[in-house]
């Protein structure tokens, strides 16, 4: 170490000591709203909220299989009643009346206010005799018992009105007191976590709570092991997804490090040399998270991984510096590979940079932390990095490998022809079959295995739940103004209803009425002494004289007298999580949200048409509704990234373009940096491609890898050593580093987690490729002759 170092040296620990202070206070998060676009639609907006906080990220699905009806009956009720004391979860039904008295007794105290029916046409003479005569052909249906009850107090049924409006959706079968499958062989239970979707130890530790409860009560029953507890939901399928995707990065990490680890110490015969080695990776990512934490303030988790991989290209450049500087070379060795080096990263600037201009803040993060990584990375190797090395500092000599390379190289250059072939015939196919290339279904990059995915849909059917994909969404200034817009939405929706587009809705108005609506509806019931007259008449006939009526009368008496019910009238009953479910204060703004159910029966059955439900929500424009397509808005906004991604990829291209362009100032020279580099790219495409492999974003993050990678070996082929090709020290050094990246990465491939494996099985061989091709395109003419001293 020089004296001219310690400044340099002194600068760079500051620079690590202010990262690490940055790094320190850096907020990360989870949050997927840091990948919508900077201008969001409101329809992708409500996406991300519900997958954040809304019920679609809190439902679980519970099923239990296994011994007879009984038994399971049994778990269901004990394991039921042990969630409900759990304060993780906010509502647990399996089916069996645990709110019901109150429930009932709810609507029968404020029947006048929830009723649809209510109306001043129902309580004239005419309306009130055909509503009691109703109710009393009702005595001979089996209904015949509740409504003899009821009669004396609510000759209009009301209640019966109520019940009926509530009970219309696809509600599951009941066996031995509780919920179960339409085949009897499955109990059902629904639960709903409190944490939110963006809390995912929350959520996983209610869902370990919901295991260990099931296991303790099982294990209570004599047959307790034959009993089979199935879970699903959105929630479970994101816990199971972290967990497996931290599963296979520790493994396949740990596998590649080791990989890799064994391979440099094999080279270097040196443990100095390969700690060294990291520095330039740790520092790129130092500078890269910290240049995201004071850019947009806040980084994501996907950005950290994402990026971190993205400048696993500065692993390759310890092992340039420590085999082409060698101790016979010093500092003329290093400084004679700096230049190439210098010129390859600013390629990948280039190729990364162009993402720094997306809308997506997403992918501005990953531009902005692979170019200051990058940099940073570089910078370390070229003025730290070899200053620390220890006096005497050598690894083994690599000329022999070096020169067998040269000889290698001159063979490659022979299959010259029938390699441009074949990456013709992969640009052919990527052409021709260019429709084909990019999968824009989101799906492709779930890690949820098919198995999971049936299992949530039979429990889903089972319990009736609506699949949650198709939403009305309503907004206002305050909750009752919400409720209002809602009822206006729910009159249109109901005609869908009865016309049989629709299976059902919900909606919280039908829990909890608008201050105007039940004003109105109060104001509808007549006094008690015209009402007691118009019954004298409507009755006139009827088996129910008016005198039996004096109860009715007395209720609708307290009815126009009661103050309208407000959402804390409705606590201790089921109705209060429904209407907190479907009725959020989101900031300034509250929100009312009636999720769609599927017809059961008709054609087509089990299907919603988009179309008739925009048709008759024109009816309630001034309510200013939302239809939301959950499934169809994800995909849109998962294809408006990968649109972006390709477009700002190639302008990337472009940029890469120009800049060799500038540095080379050779036309042939740029065309022979950048064939080898296109015909690893497209050979890695039509691969994919034969394999059946639609390419999807993380394709594409992969194949900028490649060019970046690539480069370096491009730039070094076409460096000064003429037609003679590299010197041995050179290739020697290529061919470490693709090694060490074809194993860090072709681990990846292996990953039964998509994302993984599409960043491995694009990055390994694209590597590789890229390597070949630059070898048989470089300019060779001979094999040096034995004896010949290595340049």
């Amino acid at each position: 170490m020089t004296r001219r170092f310690v400044p340099a040296l002194l600068l760079w620990l500051a620079f690590v000591a202010a990262c690490i202070a940055v790094v320190s206070q850096t907020r990360f998060t989870a949050d997927l709203s840091a990948f919508l676009p900077e201008a969001p639609t409101a329809e992708q907006r409500v996406l991300v909220e519900q997958l954040r906080d809304g019920m679609v990220s809190r439902l679980l699905l519970v099923g239990i299989e296994g011994g007879d009806a009984a038994q399971r009956a049994q778990l269901s009720r004990d394991l039921a009643g042990k969630l409900r004391a759990d304060a993780a979860f906010g509502m647990v039904a399996n089916g069996e009346p645990v709110h019901r008295e109150r429930d009932h007794a709810l609507l029968f105290t404020h029947r006048y206010v929830l009723s649809p029916a209510v109306s001043a046409e129902r309580f004239t003479t005419t309306g009130l005799r055909q509503a009691i005569a109703e109710s009393i052909d009702l005595l001979a249906s089996p209904l015949g018992m509740l409504t003899k009850t009821l009669l004396p107090r609510d000759p209009t049924g009301e209640l019966l009105q109520l019940l009926e409006r509530l009970d219309g959706g696809a509600r599951p079968a009941m066996q031995e007191g509780v919920w179960a499958s339409r085949d009897g062989r499955r109990a059902l239970l629904l639960a709903q976590t409190r944490a939110s979707g963006s809390d995912l130890d929350g959520q996983q530790a209610a869902i370990a709570s919901l295991r260990n409860a099931f296991a303790g009560e099982a294990s209570k029953l004599p047959s307790g092991a034959d009993l089979k507890l199935l879970v699903s939901g959105a929630a479970v399928f994101a816990v199971d997804s972290r967990a497996t995707i931290e599963s296979e990065v520790t493994r396949l990490a740990l596998l590649s490090t080791a990989i890799i680890a064994a391979l440099l110490l094999f080279i270097y015969r040196s443990p100095t040399a390969l700690v060294l080695g990291l520095l330039p990776v740790v520092s790129g990512a130092l500078a890269g998270i910290v240049a995201v934490s004071l850019g947009f303030g806040v980084m994501h988790g996907v950005t950290l991984g994402f990026g971190t991989t993205l400048i696993g290209e500065a692993v390759d450049y310890a092992i340039y510096l420590f085999v082409q500087s060698g101790p016979a070379r010093g500092n003329e060795g290093r400084n004679a590979f700096w230049p190439t080096i210098r010129l390859g990263v600013m390629t990948s600037i280039c190729g990364f940079g162009a993402l720094m201009f997306s809308g997506f803040p997403g992918l501005a993060q990953l531009g902005l932390y692979s170019i200051a990584g990058l940099i940073v990375a570089a910078l370390v190797t070229r003025y730290i990095l070899p200053q620390l090395l220890p006096v005497g500092f050598a690894i083994r000599d690599v000329t022999p490998l070096g020169l067998r390379l040269q000889c290698v190289v001159v063979a490659a250059g022979r299959l010259r022809w029938i390699l441009a072939g074949v990456a013709a015939l992969s640009g052919a196919l990527v052409f021709a079959q260019h429709d084909r290339v990019w999968n824009h279904e989101l799906g492709a990059l779930s890690p949820v295995p098919a198995e999971a995915q049936a299992v949530d849909a039979a429990l889903r059917s089972d319990l009736g739940a609506p699949d949650l994909r198709y939403m009305i969404v309503v907004r206002a200034a305050d909750a009752d103004s919400a409720l209002q817009r809602a009822e206006s939405v729910s009159a249109q929706l109901q005609t869908l209803v009865d016309a049989g587009e629709i299976g059902g809705y919900e909606s919280p108005s039908l829990y909890l009425p608008s201050q105007t609506r039940q004003l109105e509806r109060r104001a509808a019931l007549p006094d008690p002494r015209e009402l007691g007259e118009r019954l004298a008449t409507a009755t006139a006939g009827l088996p129910l004289p008016a005198e039996r009526l004096a109860p009715f009368i007395d209720d609708i008496s307290t009815a126009r007298a009661r103050a309208p019910l407000t959402r804390a009238d409705l606590d201790g009953t089921s109705f209060a999580m429904a209407v907190d479910s479907l009725l959020l204060r989101q900031g300034e703004q509250w929100t009312a949200l009636l999720p769609l159910r599927a017809p059961a029966a008709g054609a087509p059955a089990k299907e919603i048409d988009p179309a008739a439900v925009r048709r008759a929500l024109d009816g309630a424009a001034d309510a200013s509704p939302m239809f939301i397509d959950m499934k169809g808005e994800s995909g849109r906004l998962y294809a408006s990234y990968l649109r972006e991604a390709i477009m700002l990829s190639l302008a990337g291209v472009a940029a890469i373009v120009a800049l060799l362009a500038v540095a080379l100032r050779s036309p042939r020279r740029v065309v022979r940096v950048l064939l080898p580099l296109a015909a690893a790219v497209l050979t890695v495409v039509a691969g994919l491609m034969l394999s059946g492999v639609a390419l999807t974003i993380l394709h594409l993050v992969g194949l900028l890898l490649i060019v970046a990678v690539g480069s370096n070996y491009a730039l070094f082929f076409d460096g000064p050593g003429g037609s003679g090709g590299p010197p041995p020290a050179t290739l020697a050094s290529m061919l470490f580093a693709n090694l060490t990246t074809v194993a860090g990465f072709g681990v990846l491939a292996f990953s039964s987690v998509p994302v993984l494996q599409a960043i491995g099985g694009t990055v390994g061989p694209g590597a590789l490729l890229a390597l070949v091709f630059a070898a048989a395109f470089a300019r060779t003419s001979s094999c040096p002759v034995p004896g010949t001293p290595a340049r």
